[in-house]
C-alpha cells in the first residue's frame, strides 16, 4: 500500500539551459507536483506515501497539511545535492520494501536509481534536459495509476512491462548502464554540462529511438523507429562525410548531425563503442574511451518496470475501482 517519492531537486535547472533554450523546473514547481501525484496515488489506495528529504524542502513543502486520509513520511537519507542523494534515496526504498516509486527528473535521474535497483517498478515524469525516459504526464493521474500498481489492484505484469538497460563493460572491468542512450565523442570530456557538438558524435546506441524527442536518441529516430516496446536497438555511427540530418540535440537547439550508417541491433547482441573518445550516458559524460581498450555494450530488456499510466488508469475504471459504494 506504499507508493516512495524521489524528486532530484536540482533537475530541469542545470547548465544546458545557457546554450539552449530548456525550461526552468523550479522548486515550487515540484512541490505542486508532488501534491498532486500524492492526491492521486491516495485515490488509487495507496495509505503511505514515503518522499525523499533535501535541503530544498520540496516534499516536506508538498506534503504538509496535505488532506488526505494517508501515512505521509519524509525519508532523511542525508542529502548533499549531488547524484548520490537519489542513489541513497533508492536503496532506502528498496530495503523498507517499497516497490513503486515516483520520479521527477530526466533521464538522468531515473538512470541513477536504475544502476542500483533495476527491479523497481517507476512512474517517471518529466521535469529534466533529457526526458525520453520520463513522461509528459499529468501528475494527478500518475499518482493514481501508482496507487492501483502498489495496492494490487492492477497486475503489474499487465501495466508495467521491464524496460530495456544498455550495458557497458569498461576495459578495468567496472561496468554500468544506460536507460536511453550510449554515446562515444570525440574531442570531449568528462563532466562536460553543456550541449553536444554533433561534429563530434561517433557512435551512438539507443534502446529508444523516436523523431518527436529531444537529445542525441532524436538523431536516430530520424531516421528509424524503435519503441520501448520494441526488442531491439539502433545504433548510428557519425563522422565527417555522413549525411547531414537537422536534430533537436537540446530543447530549442536544432543541430546538424553527419550521418554515416543506421543499424539495427538484436537485444544480446554485443556492440564495441571505441576510443578514443568521452562515453556518455543518457547525456551525462561519465568516462573516457583509451583508443585499444573498446567498451563492451548489449542491450536486454532488464530495466525497470514502468507504469504505463493510461493503460492502468483504463483497467482500474473498467473493474469499477472509482466508483465509491
Amino acid at each position: 500500500m506504499t507508493v516512495g517519492i524521489i524528486a532530484n531537486p536540482v533537475s530541469g535547472r542545470d547548465i544546458r539551459r545557457v546554450a539552449a533554450r530548456g525550461g526552468i523546473s523550479s522548486a515550487e514547481d515540484k512541490r505542486n507536483r508532488i501534491a498532486r501525484a500524492v492526491i492521486g496515488a491516495v485515490a488509487g489506495g495507496a495509505t503511505h506515501i514515503v518522499a525523499m528529504k533535501e535541503p530544498f524542502g520540496i516534499a516536506s513543502g508538498a506534503l504538509a497539511d496535505l488532506p488526505v486520509e494517508a501515512e505521509l513520511e519524509i525519508l532523511d537519507i542525508g542529502a548533499r545535492v549531488d547524484p548520490a542523494d537519489t542513489t541513497r534515496a533508492a536503496l532506502a526504498m528498496r530495503d523498507r520494501g517499497i516497490n513503486v516509486v515516483i520520479t521527477l527528473g530526466g533521464d538522468g535521474t531515473n538512470r541513477t536509481i536504475a544502476r542500483v535497483w533495476p527491479d523497481v517498478t517507476l512512474v517517471p515524469m518529466s521535469t529534466g534536459t533529457n526526458n525520453v525516459f520520463p513522461s509528459l504526464v499529468e501528475p494527478t493521474v500518475a499518482g493514481a495509476a501508482a496507487g492501483l500498481v502498489a495496492t494490487g489492484k492492477t497486475d503489474e505484469n499487465q501495466v508495467a512491462p521491464k524496460s530495456k538497460l544498455i550495458h557497458l563493460a569498461m576495459a578495468d572491468g567496472s561496468e554500468d548502464v544506460a536507460l536511453i542512450d550510449a554515446a562515444t565523442l570525440a574531442n570531449d570530456f568528462v563532466g562536460n554540462r553543456m550541449p553536444v557538438d554533433p561534429n563530434n558524435l561517433r557512435q551512438l546506441l539507443v534502446s529508444t529511438a523516436r523523431p518527436d524527442t529531444i537529445g542525441v536518441s532524436s538523431v536516430a529516430g530520424l531516421h528509424a523507429v524503435c519503441l520501448s516496446r520494441d526488442d531491439y536497438a539502433i545504433l548510428v555511427t557519425c563522422g565527417e562525410g555522413g549525411a547531414l540530418t537537422n536534430a533537436p540535440i537540446a530543447p530549442g537547439l536544432y543541430q546538424q548531425v553527419p550521418v554515416l550508417e543506421v543499424q539495427r541491433i538484436d537485444l544480446g547482441e554485443e556492440v564495441d563503442l571505441n576510443g578514443p573518445s568521452t562515453l556518455a550516458f543518457d547525456g551525462d559524460r561519465e568516462h573516457q574511451i583509451h583508443a585499444n581498450a573498446p567498451i563492451k555494450a548489449v542491450v536486454r530488456r532488464d530495466g525497470p518496470r514502468v507504469v504505463d499510466v493510461r493503460r492502468t488508469l483504463e483497467l482500474g475504471a473498467s473493474q469499477g475501482f472509482f466508483v465509491l459504494p
